[in-house]
């Protein structure tokens, strides 16, 4: 099987994922469809075939695959698009996904992108974190976001990415992409890296581990503007997930400084539409004086109510959005209270 053919025919599908897995066909994903690409299932020398093509197109090493058991990288074919991949062994044969990333960076308004998320690229320092479930198009959501500073910002970003997903090209900022471990070892070094690097804002693909949110916190309350994704879902729970990650001693402190610092939680969701597509719903939380008491105070969990209540005009609730998207029939009412946060409340809405 030719690598690039079928990576051609999964991009002309408008796929989103591609599956090389032992034993089933080469598989698409498109929209909340799985399509059958091959004519035949691939054999485990297939599977392997294909990925050491693929570690050729990225001229990286193919022992990283064999001495870790899995590996992350990405690569390029032109005229087609850019892939992200995730290589792995399964029951001792080689298997890989690919997602595909468009060469163009995505339009916030095909993305239903809405303008209050938009509007968090005006900010100057502090804390910004998209999140969701793998798959749900937070890297998406913070290419517009870096893409909306670059078009109005005289700014230096740096970008430091596992692997880099959107290249961005210097427009009215300079960006510096650096990719793990390609450019750098670790986020967290490459993290302190940037620090030195005179920037203005830093995109940080995901905050993995204590070492590294620690030093996007210090980032954060050093007047940077950091941008960074966590997998999570929903704005308590995302503040929850950082302080637990601190030892009980040091929790009391994280609160303090991290109340300072957050100025948004974005929480998204791609959900099925009535036409058999998918569609992202987002969850807006801006740090306003009330979230900001709750979150130095332990009491992450009224920040729902207040999201919730729709008081502010600078959040976005998710079961407002599921109410909209139900009421413009792009959504069914079973699809909405699945995904609702409260979904006796909007029941009754609804």
């Amino acid at each position: 099987m030719e690598l690039i053919e079928l990576l051609r025919k999964a991009v002309e599908l408008n796929g989103s994922d591609i599956f090389l897995i032992p034993g089933a066909g080469v598989t698409v994903k498109v929209n909340a469809s799985m399509v059958n690409i091959s004519e035949t299932r691939l054999m485990p020398s297939d599977t392997e075939e294909l990925v050491k093509n693929m570690y050729a197109l990225a001229q990286r090493d193919y022992t990283h695959l064999r001495e870790d058991g899995d590996d992350d990288f990405s690569f390029a074919i032109a005229d087609v698009s850019r892939f992200r991949v995730n290589a792995y062994l399964q029951r001792g044969t080689v298997a890989a996904i690919c997602r595909v990333v468009n060469f163009a960076l995505p339009d916030p308004e095909s993305m239903h992108i809405p303008p209050i998320v938009l509007g968090l690229a005006q900010q100057r320092s502090g804390m910004i974190l998209v999140t969701g479930p793998a798959g749900s198009g937070k890297s998406t959501t913070l290419a517009c976001l870096i893409d909306q500073i670059n078009e109005t910002r005289h700014a230096h970003i740096v970008t430091i990415e596992d692997p880099i997903e959107y290249l961005h090209r210097h427009k009215k900022s300079l960006v510096s992409q650096r990719e793990v471990p390609n450019d750098a070892a670790t986020f967290s070094r490459a993290l302190r890296a940037a620090l030195r690097e005179a920037p203005d804002v830093i995109l940080l693909g995901e905050m993995r581990d204590l070492e590294t949110i620690r030093t996007a916190i210090t980032a954060a309350e050093t007047g940077h503007l950091l941008l960074s994704t966590l997998h999570t879902i929903g704005a308590a729970k995302t503040v929850d997930r950082i302080i637990d990650t601190f030892d009980a001693d040091q929790q009391t402190q994280i609160r303090v400084q991290l109340s300072m610092v957050l100025k948004a939680v974005v929480s998204q969701r791609l959900i099925p539409t009535l036409d058999g597509k998918r569609i992202a719903v987002f969850e807006v939380m801006t740090v306003n004086p009330a979230i900001q008491n709750m979150i130095r105070d332990g009491r992450t969990h009224q920040i729902d109510n207040v999201i919730f209540g729709g008081s502010d005009k600078n959040m976005l609730s998710m079961d407002a959005e599921l109410m909209r998207l139900y009421k413009e029939k792009l959504i069914s009412r079973e699809t909405a209270l699945i995904y609702a946060t409260n979904p006796e409340t909007l029941s009754k809405r609804i």
